[in-house]
């Protein structure tokens, strides 16, 4: 078994447990001829995933041994056999040379391999059942019971991924042969979006959209409308998903300030154009109402899952997410926000800074894990509001470099326009008449401005912001009777 999926269980009768003693003689016999066969089977098995205490030994020093550069033969260990005396009961060092002789070829080494991994699984599963059947009723009443669901979910994460399939390392012509695709692709295309739309025009010419395995931080300081953008990128996300019938492409909110109730009154607000204070306050007329009832009609099967689990760690937001892939496929997540995390539970950080660093890495590495474009909001330090320039700066992110370390892309949202109304000259005053002619100027508008992309540019793009639906959009000129499309 693989260490990551071993669990301690006394009272399993082993013997009972799915096993192939044939199949572990095979394959250990014929690296023992021939250690190339190592090299072709070791990215799907390891020493745990024996079920034969020896056999794992064996092939733990054989792998050792070819590590090294030597060569694994019934001769070469047989010395540290006959130290170790760990063969004596199945006929010393002798046995190795009957597992020689039982030796097969290269394909049907493969075959055993992908054998003696699937029944490692199958008693891993096994193992892991009786283990929830023991914490259920052995643990303390101060262990949650949410707790116990969540780490056998961790658990049976890890048996499903961990063994077979896992070599990452490609050579240049798969790689090439995977870029060259991936622009044919792009070139098909009616646009340059080759990721994942944000319905916003400006901002998928910019990043071509949301691509896998993508950290992406949209950060801002207060009143600025991180939510309201972030709300808005993943309803259109879920919305064009269910309307293309995409699999897989489901959006998870994380929400750790706002109720889900709080966030489905604000995607409500926007698509029925009815302010959201109206809603909460039932402040509506007959027409609203309907027109209400309406837009939740049309929007109740996108594929938007919200949990507004308040300060989650990132070791249960991963699980969580995990979990929904495996179940309803997963195409984004979006976390409302970032400095609302907590590390995991194994954390000894006293330092916030750590804390951070550890949480972007964990959020980097799930999303390449997940192969999903994770966006994550993010706080700025106060330091914007004591310059006069209010426009933010990488060096404005909150808490850690780490955000801007371990991130594809940075945005910052800024709306001049709201420092702007908070200093507002005396009415009739030759200030204010210029403070009015800027108000109007700038009325309705925000800037997203990228400072980081790992793959592409950086550049500010504007959008129109619609304060009373909390509602972004695509920005058009002042031509136009609005600014929002």
């Amino acid at each position: 078994m693989s260490s990551s999926f071993q669990f301690q269980n006394n009272s399993i009768n082993l013997k009972e447990l799915p096993h192939n003693i044939e199949a572990e003689q095979g394959i250990l016999g014929s690296i023992l001829l021939n250690n190339e066969i190592f090299f072709d089977i070791s990215e799907t098995i390891n020493s745990d995933h024996f079920y034969e205490p020896i056999h794992g030994l064996i092939y733990s020093v054989i792998s050792k041994m070819i590590s090294q550069g030597k060569i694994a033969t019934p001769i070469t260990l047989k010395s540290f056999f006959e130290v170790e005396k760990n063969l004596e009961e199945i006929g010393g060092s002798n046995y190795l040379v009957r597992l020689a002789n039982s030796a097969v070829s290269l394909d049907y080494a493969k075959n055993y391999a992908q054998i003696i991994y699937n029944l490692a699984v199958r008693r891993g599963l096994f193992e892991l059942g009786g283990k929830v059947q023991h914490d259920a009723i052995e643990s303390g009443m101060e262990t949650k019971p949410e707790d116990l669901i969540e780490e056998t979910e961790k658990n049976l994460y890890q048996i499903s991924e961990t063994g077979a399939s896992q070599n990452n390392i490609q050579t240049f012509q798969s790689s090439v042969e995977e870029a060259v695709e991936l622009a044919k692709k792009a070139f098909e295309k009616d646009s340059s979006v080759v990721g994942i739309s944000s319905d916003f025009t400006d901002l998928d010419a910019k990043l071509g959209g949301f691509h896998p395995s993508d950290l992406i931080i949209i950060a801002g300081r207060p009143s600025m409308g991180k939510t309201s953008l972030a709300t808005n990128i993943a309803f259109n996300i879920a919305r064009n998903a269910h309307i293309e019938k995409e699999a897989n492409s489901s959006v998870l909110f994380f929400s750790l300030e706002m109720s889900s109730e709080q966030l489905a009154r604000r995607i409500l607000s926007e698509q029925a154009k009815i302010s959201s204070n109206d809603i909460r306050r039932g402040n509506l007329s007959e027409s609203d109402l309907d027109n209400l009832v309406s837009v939740s009609k049309d929007i109740l099967e996108i594929p938007l899952f919200i949990d507004d689990t308040a300060a989650v760690n990132i070791g249960t937001l991963s699980s969580r997410a995990r979990r929904l892939k495996r179940k309803n496929g997963l195409g984004v997540i979006v976390i409302d926000y970032l400095q609302l995390l907590r590390p995991s539970k194994t954390s000894r950080n006293e330092s916030r800074v750590l804390e951070i660093s550890e949480i972007t890495q964990g959020l980097k590495a799930l999303a390449k894990e997940l192969n999903i474009p994770i966006i994550a909001l993010s706080q700025l330090s106060r330091q914007v509001e004591q310059r006069e320039d209010k426009k933010p700066q990488l060096s404005d992110l909150r808490e850690s470099g780490s955000i801007e370390q371990d991130s594809d892309v940075v945005m910052f949202i800024f709306r001049e326009e709201y420092y702007l109304e908070k200093n507002a000259p005396s009415p009739g005053t030759a200030e204010f008449i210029e403070w009015q002619q800027k108000m109007d100027e700038i009325h309705g508008q925000a800037d997203l401005l990228i400072m980081k992309q790992r793959h592409g540019p950086t550049g500010n793009i504007k959008l129109s912001f619609d304060a009373k639906y909390t509602r972004f959009g695509n920005f058009i000129s002042k031509d136009h009777t609005n600014n929002y499309e």
